[in-house]
């Protein structure tokens, strides 16, 4: 017979009132069977020293009774817990919420959770991430999260494994997994030569991000190799919606463009509805590409010609990292480069019977 704190359904279906009671604790356990409440810390802990009939005993009970340990008070109390912190500060990119996803089922599969720390901007950055200093996770994985210098960066992760994704921080020593942004800007460069485009503009995102340097610096020599025409750059502020409409509205006021490279895909989706609503038809007055290969980029009305970063092998090798131990604190830092692949869709190809 079960004890009467056990929860469940009834057998109509609505829920039991004693589901509606609050979680059983280890104290109000070790109370009830008469026991110490370290011994069922130890009752619950593989490997922990316990007799084993008093173990059964704990165990036997607690199920009776539904009781759970409580993983975070658990987390806090071990040396290992299991957990890695992911900390991201731009949840308005519709890349980072798709990364995100795949980051914590791979951590998923190989026995980790995840612990999400989203860094606001304008906030006070040293109270943000004291959190994360204060819980006990045994690693931490920044996306990108460009509002973080390196010297934060580095306080923030003290002491813990730490991988930085889809950014360079050259003064935070840590360990980076990013796609080749110069390999990417170079092969939309070389895609709008192929097309015959001539007069080129770029829109940046963040001017002053290593990630956006990284595309604007190759683009802008490759177009030159080529012997085109940069015709204008332009900062957007940041990688958004509206930032990609002003900036292709610049573009136009200023004339004499034939391609614009968008340092991101949401850039340039504000950019492309821009142009449509000014009268200009993209691709065959203007062809437009981004950067990332976002699900919206593949839309129809878009049909964006992007670079695809490598979301899947930027997860595996991040987690393999975390795994075989490369990125342990006192480790020498690396930076991994992953090649992507250029996709080609409407917005950079006029269509055969137009030409």
């Amino acid at each position: 017979m079960r004890a009467d704190r056990g929860h469940g359904l009834t057998r109509n279906g609505t829920i039991d009132e004693k589901s509606k009671r609050k979680p059983m604790t280890a104290r109000e356990l070790a109370r009830m069977i008469g026991v110490s409440q370290s011994a069922v810390s130890r009752a619950f802990t593989a490997g922990a020293s316990i007799a084993p009939d008093l173990r059964e005993r704990i165990l036997r009970f607690a199920e009776e009774v539904d009781y759970h340990p409580n993983a975070i008070a658990s987390m806090l109390s071990k040396s290992r817990t299991n957990i890695v912190g992911i900390v991201i500060s731009d949840m308005q990119n519709p890349f980072y919420p798709a990364l995100i996803e795949k980051l914590s089922r791979a951590l998923q599969r190989v026995g980790l959770q995840s612990l999400m720390f989203n860094i606001a901007k304008g906030a006070n950055l040293e109270e943000q991430l004291s959190a994360l200093r204060r819980y006990n996770v045994d690693a931490v994985i920044v996306i990108s999260a460009t509002i973080l210098s390196g010297p934060i960066l580095r306080w923030a992760t003290e002491d813990r494994a730490a991988i930085l994704i889809n950014r360079v921080a050259e003064d935070a020593e840590l360990n980076c997994v990013i796609c080749d942004n110069a390999e990417g800007a170079r092969a939309i460069a070389d895609h709008f030569h192929d097309i015959g485009r001539h007069r080129i503009a770029y829109v940046a995102g963040l001017a002053h991000t290593t990630t956006n340097r990284e595309r604007q610096n190759a683009f802008i020599t490759r177009i030159a190799e080529h012997g085109m025409t940069l015709s204008a750059l332009i900062d957007g502020g940041e990688y958004s919606y509206y930032a990609g409409r002003k900036a292709a509205t610049e573009i136009l006021a200023r004339g004499g463009t034939d391609a614009i490279f968008f340092a991101n895909d949401i850039l340039a989706v504000g950019g492309i509805d821009a142009l449509h609503e000014n009268g200009i038809n993209v691709p065959e007055d203007i062809a437009v590409a981004g950067f990332d290969d976002i699900a919206i980029a593949g839309w129809p009305h878009y049909d964006l010609t992007t670079f695809r970063q490598p979301v899947e092998t930027i997860v595996d090798v991040a987690v393999g990292m975390l795994e075989d131990g490369s990125c342990a604190p006192g480790k020498p830092p690396h930076v991994r480069r992953l090649s992507g692949e250029l996709i080609i869709r409407r917005s950079t190809l006029v269509p055969s019977s137009a030409t």
